[in-house]
């Protein structure tokens, strides 16, 4: 997850929690990431039955998928096969989704390495082994045969069949990195870089470019620059940086691109520049749900939701895009704990909606220096922190829209530490929220002793996540009522693919050396 650094550090949960983790030892972390409800009117999936396509299930990351799992028999699902994960790097074992196709589970660790594995059998079918860490979350995607993915430097195409390299592209400089899974569409691979890595963070010589990739060669269509520093960095281009991609694009119809942008730093500035002052003005494209035209990589509309972020909110998560009464929208949330639905068409805000934990901090952002001077006197302490917000991915059903939020907060004692205090994320709470997509209103929510790293995923009327403590959980989508859960091998922050019958996750984040760190599918009895 996140990585803390004296200078305030590219703000994320993936890139803060390194300081939390070294404390604990040799405890190693990463943090990762509308369709037919049971019962619903909503348009059926275009998710075939026994898989799981994409990182977001489909194009449009509603994590739904279609199958034989509902809330009268997901009680009875048992533990079919389990598969140790070999990479284990400075920011832990596993922090991806993993695709579904043809018959073969498709994933990747936290070192990049690759594993093909038998769905019915758990059987490891071929391993490639790349050995670059990254902070994660990453992750593969898979399209006629050929599987896409990236290292902490390199795009690269694999055989599906084989795992054989079919290209490599390096897409970094030494100062930027990729902790993503691609987006895939009609024949082009999205991969966005970040300005850092593990080795080097948050200077202005990293770079967040989003690079459009011919699928078949690797060749670059276009590059678009998600925070172009020089027009808002004036004479600090070497102090600032932000922006970003921790999870997969978007697609509409058209095929046009719809992502969500990761902070500016330094957060919450320097010693020099407090408070964000060596980056005035809004900072885009930092912070922002934005449309791309596909063929240009050129800006249709974009959203900012928090303007001059020294909180370190990124807003992350893929776009959900969904239907409501007729009217194509999106959907968006991320560390700042709020949810958003925007006009397709448009980028018109609908509605807005805070989850979670709030302590007063929502508009920081928009002070001036002298207001922030006076009202952020240090120590201060914000909810949601950098480790909280809705960290992981949204999920839809067509009806509601689900959020896994963590309760964290982050105390501030300087203009130049990112916020984390040491050993907090154990100290984390959490809720699971059903959000009626028409209204933003909030139907339900279940809370968590433990915070909910494991984003949503959604199958009929089954909504599952996991949590910190390492429990994979089963709740209804109409109540919130638990209706399963289970204790894995480790502590976990890995999120759930549904193919058919069968559920997959991780234990992915081990919190003792008495605890294993392995991929693991559960599936119902036979018939």
């Amino acid at each position: 997850m996140a990585r803390g650094r004296k200078q305030a550090a590219l703000g994320s949960r993936r890139r803060s929690l390194l300081a939390a983790t070294i404390v604990i030892a040799a405890v190693c972390a990463a943090f990762v990431g509308g369709r037919a409800a049971f019962g619903s009117s909503a348009p059926p999936s275009p998710v075939k039955v026994g898989e799981w396509p994409l990182p977001g299930a489909d194009r449009e990351n509603t994590r739904y998928a279609p199958g034989p799992i509902t809330s009268g028999n997901v009680g009875t699902l048992t533990e079919a096969w389990s598969v140790p994960i070999k990479g284990a790097g400075a920011f832990g074992t596993y922090a991806t989704t993993p695709i579904v196709v043809g018959g073969v589970v498709y994933t990747q660790d936290i070192d990049s390495n690759v594993y093909a594995i038998n769905l019915k059998t758990g059987q490891l079918l071929w391993y490639k082994q790349y050995d670059d860490a990254d902070a994660g979350p990453n992750g593969v995607t898979v399209s006629g045969g050929v599987v896409y993915g990236a290292t902490a430097h390199q795009a690269f195409a694999l055989q599906a069949a084989t795992g054989e390299e079919l290209w490599t592209k390096t897409i970094t400089n030494k100062s930027s990195g990729i902790d993503m899974a691609p987006g895939y569409s009609d024949g082009t691979v999205y991969l966005s870089t970040v300005p850092g890595n593990v080795k080097h963070f948050s200077s202005g010589e990293g770079q967040a470019l989003l690079w459009a990739l011919n699928a078949r060669t690797g060749a670059t269509l276009w590059k678009w620059n998600e925070a172009p520093t020089e027009t808002w960095s004036k004479g600090n281009v070497g102090i600032n940086a932000g922006g970003g991609q921790w999870y997969p694009p978007s697609f509409d119809a058209a095929g046009d691109i719809y992502v969500g942008t990761a902070n500016p730093t330094p957060v919450p500035g320097t010693n020099s520049y407090p408070f964000g002052s060596s980056r005035p003005g809004p900072n885009l494209y930092t912070d922002s749900i934005v449309k791309l035209d596909h063929k240009t990589g050129k800006v249709d509309w974009y959203y900012q939701l928090t303007p001059h972020d020294i909180d370190d909110w990124d807003l992350q998560d893929s776009p959900v895009l969904t239907t409501v009464n007729g009217r194509r929208v999106v959907i968006g949330a991320g560390k700042a704990g709020i949810v958003v639905e925007l006009d397709q068409q448009t980028g018109k805000l609908l509605w807005r909606k805070p989850v979670g934990m709030h302590n007063g901090h929502d508009q920081d952002g928009l002070l001036t220096l002298a207001q922030a001077k006076k009202k952020l006197t240090f120590p201060f302490t914000v909810y949601p922190g950098i480790l909280g917000g809705v960290e992981s991915q949204l999920a839809s059903d067509g009806t509601n829209v689900y959020a896994a939020v963590n309760n964290l907060g982050a105390t501030y004692t300087n203009n130049y530490e990112s916020g984390i205090q040491t050993g907090n994320v154990f100290k984390g709470t959490g809720v699971l929220v059903a959000l009626n997509q028409a209204t933003g209103k909030i139907v339900w929510g279940h809370r968590f002793a433990q915070s909910p790293y494991g984003a949503a995923t959604v199958t009929n009327d089954v909504v599952f996540t996991t949590t910190f403590d390492g429990m994979l959980w089963a709740l209804s989508t109409k109540t919130g009522q638990v209706l399963w859960q289970k204790q894995l091998s480790a502590g976990t922050n890995a999120t759930v693919a549904v193919a058919g019958d069968t559920i997959i996750t991780a234990a992915s984040l081990p919190l003792s050396q008495t605890q294993t760190a392995e991929i693991v599918a559960y599936r119902l009895p036979s018939p």
